[in-house]
């Protein structure tokens, strides 16, 4: 599939307006071209982690609508045994600040909630029949980046 496949994740930044009527919260720039599927994802309590997860040949995209998430993403170099020494990539989402996170084909995703009531959106580039054979799940820690810095 076109476009599934990036060295590294793209985060699509969206914006946010506020008038007499409300507030509009918004990411212009993404679209849903190869998108076949969708779910959400909330936890029971901030600080839980949901990692880690990848595939292949299907990639993600990821969209915090409300609360906070520290959200990984690492290029797979073995699916069989991965270097657990390679670079993850983590961004924070916020529904206070839009932005869809692309984690292309061959990336490992993971997500840990920030805040209570974090709620994320997973559009898939795959059908489920087609994910059958391409699902690769490793240990929440395999990749360690959960510690939130204080500063």
């Amino acid at each position: 599939m076109e476009g599934v496949y990036r060295e590294e994740p793209l985060l699509i930044e969206g914006g946010f307006g506020v008038d007499d009527r409300g507030e509009v919260a918004h990411v212009n720039g993404f679209n849903f071209v190869g998108v076949k599927r969708f779910y959400t994802i909330s936890n029971h309590r901030p600080g839980f982690i949901r990692a880690w997860h990848a595939h292949k040949k299907e990639a993600k995209y990821v969209l915090v609508v409300s609360g906070a998430a520290l959200v990984g993403a690492v290029k797979i170099d073995n699916f069989e045994a991965p270097d657990e020494n390679v670079k993850v990539h983590r961004f924070v989402l916020s529904g206070k600040k839009p932005a869809v996170l692309f984690i292309p084909a061959g990336f490992a995703n993971g997500a840990m909630t920030l805040t209570p009531g974090t709620k994320i959106i997973y559009f898939s580039t795959a059908s489920l029949e087609e994910t059958k054979g391409d699902d690769y799940r490793y240990d929440a820690r395999y990749w360690d980046i959960w510690a939130i810095e204080e500063r």
